[in-house]
């Protein structure tokens, strides 16, 4: 399933409907497992994810967001819990729209820019000695192992790496290039995950259910990458100079491949 913005019916959760009190429910967001965004009315929005969805925990999330919401602009969170249905995370509204919003599409060079300065600002506030949530590499690899072991491989994988083969591939990524820098990182630094005020400048960043401590370039490659699939070639360059620092081809390999794996 492809990251989208719903064009057809959505059917509502219950306990999102309760969760909105009679406020219009508009279906925003559906990634690629099947969790579902909803805005309720203007001022929150309600993620959901049916029982059982692998990789997504939203109480994990709203624990990373209580924490960053100390340094950074993050949706502060309302409240959250899970039936036997599902887990949902219901946040406020904060000011910005989703860089992979069509006004923004219209626009890669400014929005590409402004994901890369979001990103260093990110990296440079979130204190790394404070931080309790780790997404190094050890703590990634595992979760590459379980999906090669459920049968996941090279058929599944971007089209760059699947030459690798399922074995050269396991052995690169256990193989990482040494850490640039150590930062607090987003963990799912896309283009959908960035809000930009109207003139184009950064506001701030949602969806932070992975957050934490890992080399800059585990973000950096990622956020990059995801330029491609939503506003074509060519603009990769832009998120690198919105964020000072020049492509380190070695790392952007090594963690594009690790994202396709774990």
């Amino acid at each position: 399933m492809i990251p989208e913005t719903p064009t057809g019916p959505v059917p509502v959760p219950v306990v999102v409907a309760a969760l909105a009190r009679g406020a219009d429910i508009t279906p925003v967001w559906r990634n690629e497992l099947g969790g579902l965004t909803f805005r309720l009315g203007r001022a929150r929005y309600a993620k959901w994810v049916a029982a059982g969805t692998p990789e997504i925990d939203l109480a994990a999330e709203a624990e990373r967001l209580a924490w960053a919401a100390r340094w950074v602009a993050v949706p502060p969170v309302l409240e959250h819990g899970k039936d036997a249905d599902g887990q949902w995370l219901v946040t406020a509204a904060v000011p910005g729209t989703s860089a992979v919003l069509p006004r923004w599409a219209a626009e890669p060079a400014v929005a590409c820019a402004s994901i890369g300065r979001g990103l260093r600002l990110l990296h440079d506030a979130l204190p790394v000695a404070e931080c309790p949530f780790d997404w190094g590499v050890a703590r990634r690899l595992p979760r590459a192992d379980e999906r090669i072991a459920g049968g996941e491989g090279p058929a599944g994988w971007s089209p760059e790496h699947r030459r690798l083969g399922l074995a050269g591939a396991r052995a690169r990524i256990g193989a990482p290039p040494p850490i640039d820098r150590l930062v607090v990182c987003h963990g799912d630094a896309c283009v959908p995950n960035t809000l930009l005020h109207e003139d184009g400048t950064f506001a701030a960043h949602v969806d932070l259910g992975s957050l934490g401590v890992a080399d800059r370039w585990a973000d950096l490659a990622v956020a990059a990458w995801s330029t491609v699939h939503n506003f074509g070639p060519g603009y990769e360059g832009h998120v690198y100079e919105g964020y000072g620092i020049e492509p380190d081809e070695e790392r952007i390999a090594y963690y594009r491949l690790l994202w396709d794996l774990a």
